[in-house]
């Protein structure tokens, strides 16, 4: 799934030209990109999407939901590592890039991540029962309530969370979200994510597990730079979705 890019300096001979670009290629991958998708929210918004789809189908899929002010495209690395290990991944874009400075307003916004989780369910090659969703900073507090009062969702992912983001709570979302599995990732250095995660953590009705990165880093850019918490949340999703 990695595409190679190519770089060379074109004054080296053609022979040494060859091997040079040989060796720049392997060590410069992409990642591929998803295919763009759209499907309507139930207040008839049209919502943008990137899926990416496993080799193996029917397979189990994850919802993919940003941060504040950036786009579906920051999970385009992670959606890869998902579909590689056959789970559907969707990341999706949120209804705008900036505060509204309303917190009813942007609690809504969880609308859009209950239309992508009925999109999956549309999906034939989409296995029953085995929907998940992950959302970072903001994204982790439109997860946790997009999926608390919907038995669909069987797993959630919550990176860099926030017990309250900009009049945004998610403890009781995640009270009533109950005895289904969720994961909660933070930078060890990002002290109110961090605190979050091990409140959200303390006497769950459910599983909970925490991960904590030595990286410093918030929300998708911590994914980006820590690989490891990457596995992390592939395998959660491997385990909890079967």
């Amino acid at each position: 799934r990695l595409m190679p890019r190519c770089h060379a300096p074109w004054t080296l001979g053609r022979g040494m030209l060859g091997v040079v670009a040989a060796v720049v290629c392997a060590a410069l991958p992409v990642v591929a990109a998803g295919r763009s998708v759209s499907f309507r929210s139930d207040d008839g918004r049209t919502i943008n999407a990137l899926v990416f789809e496993p080799s193996q189908r029917p397979s189990a899929a994850v919802v993919l939901v940003p941060m504040l002010g950036r786009p579906k495209d920051d999970w385009d690395a992670v959606a890869q590592r998902l579909a590689d290990a056959n789970i559907l991944a969707l990341a999706i874009d949120l209804p705008g890039l900036s505060d509204p400075g309303d917190s009813s307003v942007l609690g809504a916004w969880s609308r859009d991540v209950h239309a992508a989780v009925a999109y999956l369910q549309s999906r034939p090659d989409v296995r029953p029962g085995a929907i998940g969703v992950a959302g970072a900073s903001l994204g982790a507090s439109l997860a946790a309530m997009a999926v608390a009062g919907d038995p669909v969702v069987r797993s959630l992912a919550l990176v860099s969370p926030s017990l309250e983001y900009r009049g945004v709570r998610i403890d009781a979302a995640m009270k009533q979200y109950g005895g289904r599995p969720a994961l909660l990732m933070a930078s060890a250095h990002d002290p109110y994510a961090a605190r979050s995660a091990r409140e959200l953590a303390k006497d769950p009705p459910g599983p909970r597990q925490t991960h904590f990165s030595e990286i410093t880093a918030h929300g998708t850019v911590l994914l980006a730079r820590d690989g490891e918490a990457v596995r992390t949340l592939v395998e959660w999703f491997q385990r909890t979705l079967g």
